[in-house]
């Protein structure tokens, strides 16, 4: 494995380019391939079974592009597909788990929300990190049904996902939280309108620098962080229509479509 080789992201659509921008962000000079395998999102509807199926297809495409490290910047496959991805290739692997940690410990009104797709909220892994920050805190999950395949349709600031969040907001409210969680790679995107709905109380956290964080720090371990001081060679691809990829990295690098 060599420093020169890119860092491997996988989402199952666009909403893993928050992550990817916040690792571009902390490492500048590291090359990386992103695959949004959008044409099957989102992966929060689909059983185990599928997300782990999807995820060793995005794993092996990454690892025949030479990756030295995959970040899975989807939460649904991190809670259903990374321990068997850690135990089967020899790589490092970067998961993506909701904030669930600092939201508990900082809470005033012991009571925090969680946004996340199905596939992650009846996750095991989900439920084990809830039980271990959870004691004394009222939690309020909610499934965003909609939200990923609004946001894949170039819909995020439409008066459909206005509607939507305004009901899956409503049973957080009431409970008086103070830290609303997103517990998907999709959802930073929407924190402008979020922040427009919620009183200016509520914290609004995700997990994307933590995880660019994490991934510089297991590189590090490895010995594998860049010695590169050029421009690095970014590559996006978009097994669906790649404008919208284009126009929520905001146009600053081409989307190649990839049949995989």
């Amino acid at each position: 494995m060599s420093n020169k080789q890119a860092i491997g992201l996988f989402d199952s659509g666009i909403g893993g380019t928050s992550i990817f921008k916040e690792i571009h962000d902390l490492l500048p000079y590291e090359s990386c391939i992103y695959l949004a395998d959008s044409k099957n999102a989102p992966y929060g509807n689909r059983s185990k079974e599928d997300i782990l199926r999807l995820s060793i297809k995005n794993t092996e495409y990454l690892i025949d592009q030479g990756c030295k490290i995959i970040v899975v910047a989807c939460n649904t496959a991190t809670t259903n597909a990374i321990a068997y991805l850690r135990a089967t290739y020899k790589l490092p692997f970067i998961g993506i788990e909701p904030a669930i940690k600092p939201a508990a410990l900082n809470t005033q009104t012991k009571a925090i929300g969680i946004l996340a797709t199905q596939g992650t909220l009846s996750s095991q892994l989900f439920h084990k990190t809830t039980d271990l920050y959870s004691k004394g805190i009222k939690i309020i999950e909610q499934v965003g049904d909609g939200i990923v395949s609004l946001i894949e349709t170039g819909r995020l600031e439409s008066d459909e996902m206005k509607a939507l969040l305004e009901i899956y907001l409503k049973p957080m409210l009431e409970a008086d939280i103070d830290y609303l969680v997103l517990g998907c790679t999709h959802y930073p995107y929407l924190i402008p309108t979020l922040s427009k709905m919620l009183p200016s109380h509520i914290k609004i956290i995700d997990s994307g620098r933590a995880v660019a964080q994490q991934t510089k720090a297991v590189l590090a371990q490895e010995n594998l962080l860049s010695s590169n001081t050029q421009k690095p060679n970014i590559q996006l691809f978009s097994n669906s229509d790649t404008s919208i990829l284009e126009a929520i990295v905001k146009y600053q690098y081409k989307v190649s479509y990839l049949d995989f």
